[in-house]
């Protein structure tokens, strides 16, 4: 569509306020910002009221982000974005818009419209001058890269590409011939997963005209074009890449295929995690513009969440900010810049600000990378807290008066002197996420800006200056962890674990980074403390730091172990610890065969803090601590069971707290310098985690057998009487938490299946929010079938009858069998020592290193014990094997016969006068049952699902999903 403008001797009458009426009051961009929320067919329909929304109603960009927002999978650009929209709405021919003549519209003008228009046709030829800020330098060595520039300054490098195929070969023609039918990931602003065939790609880049076009940003590119990783190879200046000792799929994201026509680029940002990067270009030319860190350019805003620290950046496209805001910058406020032209290499220092426009199509590769200079930047910037993340990328802005009066006190940087109208602008450009209460409502729900005074104070990029800034109250094991962050809260603690065991030269670097991310000095104070208590040994050098990825702190010291629980706060920890020595008495009074292969306890209790010093109680879990007595965590009528904050106990908390936020499920302030602690015998050998790769087929059978086994012995054991009445909830409690009208009120329920039911009923309700917000890789398609799959009635998916009698077994489950707490021991070895001969030393070296000695090797492995039981609860058996089948098998059918072969325990019951469970019906299915749980998880059991089984990302039905993963449980009978 054209739409010209007539030009009368007369002027024409305004025909905005005539055609939109009450809508007139509203800015034009305000109107276009609005009319992205809209659908298609409501944006075609709203364009029929009047001649100005059918001006606002076909602007291209306006159609480019309904496109893209309603797109998730790949993309054919069809000439516009409006006949690309309208065509994924697959209409019939008559309802396409056909050719019309270009209208007219006297008494009309935009200047939003009219800059956008200027942004989608203007060329940048002439846009690439230098004023060489940025040095230009070759041949430079490592010695002087570290020296000069490494997280000092920016450097444009030439000739470190010199030698690669990519210097020929990747150009747009050569990659369409060879690539031409392969997909690459496209980076835009809505949050669908979008890609395109390359040469579809090429298509639209040829006759487009965005403002802000397309531009593949692949990160997974070596995956779907494996053959481009061998055109080029990391230069020397940047291999040192502590993220490398990561398994692959746990590695964030560090390197990207770059491609992208004139006008696109990326926005101003600072690099994930503040990691250091390099950016080779291959084809056409880039203009950079870069701030050093804490200076945040005109035209940007930081958001910092209060609660999670997550950190979004508000910020033009880079070419409405050439165009719209560079010309306002005074001389010595402008950024430092550069052209970068092709077979150069630019680098971009840890925290840095930078902003990228393609002067013309462009091919390009990115990598960013962990060092030893940024480590410890890295490690700060995934501490729990905000503020400190808000200092590194805003600098003293980020500062309320008080921080930024002490940290006044102790930078050493110069002195500078800012204009009033530098302050004016800079004092808008940090806002902090602040919980504040609304009328009826207690979420955080409003955006409060801070500002200050910043006289006469240039911020220190220096990490002594920045840790000033860290919540020291904040737990990282129990904060939130934010989004923004490029690696999960598990692989962060495995990433420091594994810098600890193989580079043990780097120990007092990582140790830093660790007390910054982890506060591990914290916890090995804790753990000193213990081991005096006891008169245990002392950690050693190689002890120092918490094992692996686990969800508490975990120390192997000599022969035993130490477990601090942390997680979910005071009153979960207290509960996992409760509910744990629980089973252990329970286990010892039944003389339970499981017992063997279960690491004995030796001591447990409550370490805290009183008066500046730490302190012990121990504590069986018997009675309530008298630490413990003042945070009012249990109820009184509680005190009348053996084990207060045992199964029973945990199974109410658990119910509780799925149906309140999880901030407030964490203990007061009171109570956080408490930690329970159990201390228990160490196993020799190593975890199946730590084997996996390596065991034959043979023993992994026999760990199959094993589990299959043990947990028989597991489900078999007696469990504690739920007496509801030792746990009462009123019912205004019982209202809130579940809702009216539950069907569980109208049934005689057993008291252990009871609050089972009512959480099931809890987490049901807000199933489709959680699987959205989780999102990739879980079909956006089968989200918004869950609801019509998971059922209503509970107590019918579960064969509870009126009479009370339930089609399930209950018992004891573990709930997190997974291939870290699965420990195996070597067997049939050659020269291997034996277990009277082993000491301190060799077990630690066979827990890290490998079980041998001298020139034997271990040829087999048994496995020989169960580990971590503080996620006990009582429920359904089924649970257990979610964690088994999907991390311990990845989805092996036979390892799941094995395992179900030894298991010889009935997974479902049949009740006599009552339908049996294996009728026709969806709830006779124990697949449908299981895959239930998988969906109602608390954790993300469907993102391992779809990963493992990726042909399922274009599965039609969640029943198609079910018979995959789960339907060999469906020719399961079990052994009554």
């Amino acid at each position: 569509m054209e739409i010209e403008y007539s030009e009368s001797q007369c002027a024409p009458k305004d025909r905005r306020t005539d055609a939109l009426g009450d809508l007139r009051v509203l800015p034009d961009e305000i109107l276009c910002a609005v009319l992205v929320y809209l659908t298609p067919r409501d944006v075609a329909r709203l364009s029929c009221v009047s001649s100005v929304m059918y001006i606002i109603c076909n602007e291209e960009p306006l159609w480019m982000s309904l496109c893209l927002s309603n797109l998730n999978g790949q993309l054919k650009y069809t000439g516009s974005w409006k006949k690309t929209a309208l065509d994924q709405l697959n209409l019939p021919n008559e309802y396409q818009e056909t050719c019309i003549k270009p209208m007219h519209f006297d008494g009309f003008n935009s200047l939003f419209l009219l800059r956008r228009h200027y942004r989608c046709y203007t060329t940048l030829a002439g846009f690439s001058f230098d004023d060489g800020n940025v040095e230009r330098r070759k041949d430079l060595s490592l010695e002087d890269f570290r020296r000069e520039f490494d997280v000092k300054k920016p450097v444009l490098l030439s000739g470190l590409a010199d030698t690669w195929p990519a210097k020929h070969t990747w150009t747009i023609d050569q990659l369409l011939l060879k690539y031409g039918d392969t997909a690459f990931k496209i980076s835009q602003k809505s949050a669908r997963k979008i890609s395109m065939k390359f040469k579809d790609y090429v298509s639209y880049m040829q006759i487009q005209h965005d403002e802000d076009p397309l531009y593949i940003f692949d990160e997974k590119f070596g995956e779907v074009a494996p053959g481009l990783l061998n055109d080029y190879k990391v230069p020397h200046l940047f291999q040192e890449d502590y993220f490398d000792i990561l398994d692959r799929e746990k590695r964030p994201a560090f390197r990207w295929l770059i491609i992208g026509p004139e006008r696109s680029g990326a926005s101003w940002h600072v690099d994930p995690a503040l990691t250091s990067a390099w950016n080779t270009l291959l084809c056409g030319r880039k203009r950079w513009a870069l701030y050093p860190p804490g200076r945040v350019p005109l035209g940007v805003t930081v958001h910092v969440n209060e609660e999670d620290g997550d950190v979004n950046i508000e910020t033009p496209s880079s070419l409405q900010w050439w165009l719209d805001f560079y010309p306002l910058l005074a001389d010595e406020d402008k950024p430092i810049e550069c052209t970068q032209l092709p077979g150069e290499t630019i680098f971009v220092p840890s925290g840095w600000w930078h902003c990228v426009l393609n002067l013309e199509t462009t091919v390009a590769v990115t990598q960013n990378f962990v060092n030893s200079t940024n480590f410890e930047f890295v490690c700060l910037d995934m501490a729990p807290g905000y503020q400190h993340k808000g200092v590194c990328r805003a600098g003293l802005l980020a500062l309320d008066e008080g921080r930024y009066e002490d940290a006044k006190k102790v930078t050493l940087s110069a002195k500078v002197s800012l204009s009033n109208s530098d302050l004016t602008r800079k004092e808008k450009r940090i806002k902090f996420c602040e919980p504040v209460e609304e009328p009826n409502s207690g979420k955080a729900a409003t955006w409060t800006s801070i500002s200050h005074n910043v006289h006469d104070q240039e911020f220190s990029y220096d990490i002594n200056f920045l840790e000033m800034f860290l919540d020291k109250g904040r737990d990282h094991y129990n904060s939130l962890w934010s989004s923004s962050n490029c690696i999960g809260q598990r692989e962060m603690r495995e990433w420091l674990w594994k810098l600890w065991v193989e580079k043990p030269g780097l120990r007092n670097l990582i140790w830093k980074g660790a007390c910054l991310a982890l506060n591990a000095g914290k916890w090995s104070e804790c753990i000193t403390e213990i081991c005096t208590f006891h008169k245990l040994s002392f950690p050693t050098d190689d002890e120092r730091l918490p094992v692996g990825m686990g969800s508490n702190p975990v120390y192997l010291i000599s022969d035993h172990a130490i477990k601090l629980y942390v997680e979910g706060g005071l009153e979960a920890s207290l509960h996992a610890l409760g509910s744990e020595l629980e089973f252990y008495n329970m286990l010892c009074k039944v003389d339970s065969p499981l017992k063997n292969h279960i690491p004995g306890v030796l001591a447990s209790g409550i370490l805290f803090i009183e008066n500046g010093s730490y302190k012990i109680e121990p504590w069986d879990g018997k009675g309530v601590p008298n630490v413990i007595d003042s945070c009012n965590l249990i109820r009184k009528k509680c005190l009348e069971v053996d084990f207060p904050f045992g199964v029973g106990s945990k199974r109410h908390f658990e119910f509780r707290k799925a149906g309140i936020d999880i901030s407030e499920s964490i203990s007061s302030s009171e109570c956080s310098r408490i930690w329970p602690y159990i201390v228990t015998k160490r196993c020799k050998g190593k975890t199946f985690a730590d084997l996996r790769d390596t065991l034959s087929w043979e023993d992994t059978l026999r760990l199959a057998s094993f589990l299959g086994e043990q947990l028989h012995n597991l489900h078999l054991l007696p469990f504690p009487s739920l007496n509801a009445s030792a746990f009462p909830y009123s019912e205004e409690e019982i209202k809130y938490l579940c809702g009216n009208g539950s069907v569980t009120d109208k049934l005689s329920i057993p008291t252990e299946w009871d609050f089972f039911i009512r959480t099931l009923t809890r987490r049901k309700k807000d199933v489709s929010s959680r699987l959205t917000k989780w999102g990739d890789p879980i079909p956006s398609f089968l989200i918004d079938k869950v609801d019509e799959y998971i059922p209503d009635d509970f107590a019918k998916f579960l064969n509870i009858f009126e009479d009370g009698k339930v089609g399930k077994p209950c018992s004891w489950i573990h709930s997190d069998i997974m291939d870290d707490n699965i420990h195996m021991e070597p067997s049939c070895v050659s020269h291997c020592p034996t277990e009277h001969t082993l000491d301190a030393d060799a077990m630690h070296n066979s827990y890290v290193n490998g079980y041998h000695d001298g020139g034997g090797e271990v040829t087999s492995w048994r496995p020989s014990h169960i580990l971590d039981f503080s996620d006990l609860s009582i429920g359904d058996p089924i649970c257990d094997l979610i964690p088994i089948h999907l991390d311990v098998f990845r989805g092996d059918p036979n390892l799941l016969k094995r395992f179900l072969d030894s298991y010889r325990l009935p997974l479902a019951r049949k009740i006599s006068q009552h339908v049996s469970v294996d009728s026709d019906s969806k709830f006779g299915r124990l697949s449908y049952i299981t895959m239930c749980y998988c969906i109602l998880h608390e954790e993300n059991i469907l993102g391992a699902i779809f990963s493992i089984w990726r042909e399922l990302r274009t599965a039609k039905s969640w029943e198609e999903v079910e018979d995959t993963v789960w339907g060999d449980l469906n020719k399961y009978s079990g052994f009554c």
